[in-house]
């Protein structure tokens, strides 16, 4: 078990956290969370024991091996397929020993070396770049030879190599792309350890979570289940107060007047869609972000054309070389399109050739004559001038817009007063990312590319994104990893593969569900060579009826999941109303001695039920899980 008591943890002078308590029991599987710069990543530093709290205590177990992602990878010419394998360090060593040991010690040796299963290191090291995305080519370069992003998959690859009784993932999927996101979710699955993870990626921490801990008021605070349990929890709490509701409100009546007006307009529809997207999950989101501080706007050239642009029999690529043939695509005004394709597949190199920054190498691509497109890609970051501050940035776009207007526009991306006239050489990657974006912004396009846009986002900004995406008007094409952000603001997709761009039929889940059949299918001619035996195929119908069976064997258990987290919402919602009437000091006037009894009597009471309830709730969660 983990244990924080009383932790205080400051960086310079700035407060992280002060009389923090933490209880993680083995095997649970945590999420932090909270904004950029809170301290998560100084939390993990406390675990690894290479910082000391200020106060309190920090304890784990003497014995547990920790595995920890490195955020750096330097540039060393050891072979990537070596460079995973070191991951495991107990492997490294006996295979140094076994070269040099003499007879008499090779017995003993060679059992330890298979108690750790060292026979099969290396199929494991290479089972993890696959998954990751590397090619059986790829696996022979030196590390230097790839950019940093690919460094970083390495970083992880070796991590998960790693024999280890707690993992720490410090945004671990900030540059995959959706097949190895989907892939490692279903790694993790199987890791039998005790896992804690920084992720601003709310699909991530839904799938693999069972626990979050978020930075609140200098503290932490624990909550059961995945991230969407603690967005409700969050919620009903933040809910009880009138400021957070009005503000919601507000927001629903706004939504619901702009889908009466224009729901039957066919200019407007898909934007009437994405408000109804958003109205369903309004009750649980938006109070739990009403303090995100951001409000973004995507402004759009007032003119467009239709088609805003065409390609026509295209031949895309670079250098020569064909990446995709046959690329036939027309994107009309409003469109909202996603791209979904493994790495490498084109994804880039489709919306580098939209973008104008890649010239066909046969066929045509034709522009409208109102096409305005503002282009977001990670190599923006990189073109931005580190001795400019995001004011100098705009006002070099617009220099006869007001100061004011510009600080209007800047104050919706997070910056505010001072940090407006920053040079952005000060900036984290994540506030970089914001300047970026909110230069492609300023020029209002008609078409947005957007290619990985969230990474170095918080929650907050990513929140804020979809919101602004939303509302968006123009026509949107988004390459992205971020399942929520794919889910709430694109319509359609379009897959990228085998050299082809074709519509995909179908959602994320079905994506999802084509990437497994892929698997299967790959390892199908393997299973089967090594197989001595021929295993009878299983009828379809024989398949589903056994489905049926499952899903009406589980139907009680998640009934009793159901009917616990709204009993725990009742419970969270009458605390945080006693909670917020005990506030008021008139309350504890002598004549209204009896009303504070009771609301204390209540309050323990409830207190009490909620802690049944929660144990009830993770019990029957444990069930459903475990069930076969």
């Amino acid at each position: 078990m983990i244990l924080l008591s009383g932790v205080a943890l400051a960086r310079g002078a700035r407060s992280l956290l002060a009389d923090a308590e933490l209880r993680v029991h083995a095997g649970e599987r945590v999420g932090v969370v909270g904004r950029n710069g809170c301290g998560k990543s100084t939390l993990f530093a406390l675990l690894r024991g290479q910082i000391q709290p200020d106060a309190g205590h920090c304890e784990l177990p003497a014995d547990w091996r920790i595995a920890a992602m490195e955020q750096e990878v330097a540039a060393t010419a050891r072979k990537a397929i070596d460079f995973v394998l070191d991951g495991d360090g107990e492997f490294r060593a006996l295979e140094a020993a076994i070269a040099g040991a003499g007879d008499t010690e090779l017995g003993e040796l060679h059992a330890r070396f298979a108690a750790i299963d060292g026979y099969r290191a290396a199929a494991r090291a290479h089972e993890l770049l696959d998954g990751l995305g590397f090619t059986p080519a790829e696996r022979e370069r030196e590390v230097r030879e790839f950019s940093g992003g690919w460094r970083l998959r390495l970083a992880l690859a070796r991590t998960l190599m790693c024999p280890s009784e707690l993992m720490l993932l410090d945004e671990p999927t900030n540059h995959l792309d959706l097949d190895a996101l989907i892939w490692l979710e279903d790694w993790l699955a199987r890791y039998p350890g005790t896992l804690i993870l920084i992720s601003h990626d709310r699909d991530f921490l839904d799938s693999v979570c069972n626990r979050i801990v978020a930075f609140e008021g200098g503290t932490l605070a624990l909550y059961r289940g995945n991230y969407s349990a603690y967005e409700r929890q969050r919620a009903e709490r933040l809910a009880g107060q009138q400021q957070a509701f009005d503000k919601q409100q507000q927001r629903i009546r706004e939504i619901e007047s702009f889908v009466a007006r224009f729901r039957a307009k066919a200019t407007k529809a898909r934007q009437a869609q994405s408000r109804l997207k958003e109205l369903e999950r309004m009750t649980r989101i938006a109070p739990a972000h009403v303090d995100s501080g951001f409000t973004l706007r995507l402004p759009c050239h007032d003119r467009v054309s239709t088609p805003l642009l065409n390609f026509t029999r295209a031949t895309l690529g670079y250098g020569g070389r064909t990446v995709l043939a046959q690329v036939d695509l027309g994107i009309m005004p409003g469109q909202r399109i996603g791209l979904l394709g493994a790495n490498g597949a084109g994804k880039s190199t489709l919306i580098k050739s939209i973008a104008g920054e890649l010239a066909p190498l046969a066929g045509e691509r034709n522009g409208g004559e109102h096409l305005r497109i503002g282009y977001f890609a990670q190599h923006q970051l990189e073109a931005l001038d580190l001795d400019a501050s995001p004011f100098l940035h705009v006002q070099r776009l617009s220099p006869l817009e007001s100061e004011q207007s510009i600080r209007d526009f800047l104050g919706g991306y997070g910056f505010h007063g001072e940090q407006a006239l920053a040079t952005a050489g000060n900036f984290s990657g994540g506030e970089q990312a914001r300047l970026a974006l909110a230069l492609v912004a300023w020029q209002r396009p008609n078409l947005l590319l957007l290619d990985e846009p969230t990474n170095h986002l918080d929650l907050k900004m990513r929140h804020a994104l979809t919101l602004a995406l939303q509302e968006y008007p123009g026509a949107v094409l988004l390459v992205s990893h971020d399942r929520h952000l794919l889910r709430n603001t694109v319509d359609e997709f379009l897959l990228v593969a085998d050299g082809r761009v074709t519509p995909f039929d179908g959602d994320l889940e079905d994506y999802r569900k084509l990437l497994e059949s892929r698997a299967r299918s790959a390892e199908a001619p393997v299973a089967a060579a090594a197989s001595t035996e021929t295993n009878p195929r299983t009828d379809r119908r024989d398949e589903r009826r056994l489905a049926a069976e499952r899903r009406e064997r589980l139907r009680p258990l998640r009934q009793r999941v159901a009917d616990l987290e709204h009993d725990l919402g009742t419970l969270h919602a009458e605390l945080a109303a006693i909670d917020a009437a005990l506030q008021d000091t008139a309350l504890y006037d002598a004549g209204r001695s009896a009303q504070l009894q009771e609301l204390l009597r209540r309050q323990g009471a409830l207190k009490q039920e909620l802690a049944d309830c929660e144990e009830a709730w993770l019990a029957a969660s444990e069930a459903l899980e475990s069930a076969p």
